[in-house]
């Protein structure tokens, strides 16, 4: 049986993750990337980093799982903007 804290943080996967997906979305349409903060990208990139390495030290599936998959994402977005970084 799942247990309520799993549940909470199963949820929380799918916010960390689904929160960047529309600027990807929106950044491959638009091809624009001006309005991203290199900054953001960096923080939101170490904060990944720092939270699956803490999801794998306390052995957390939820914070693993969720901060390894919004890290693919915000490295997605980073790819964008080297890409589109000279686009009118």
């Amino acid at each position: 049986m799942i247990e309520l804290a799993d549940i909470f943080g199963y949820a929380g996967t799918v916010t960390a993750v689904g929160f960047m997906i529309p600027q990807v979305f929106r950044t491959y349409k638009t091809k624009s990337v001006e309005d991203i903060s290199w900054g953001m990208l960096s923080v939101f990139l170490l904060n990944c980093f720092f939270w699956t390495t803490y999801g794998i030290l306390e052995n957390s599936m939820p914070v693993i799982l969720a901060n390894s998959i919004a890290g693919a994402v915000v490295l997605i977005q980073i790819t964008l903007k080297i890409l589109y970084r000279n686009n009118p």
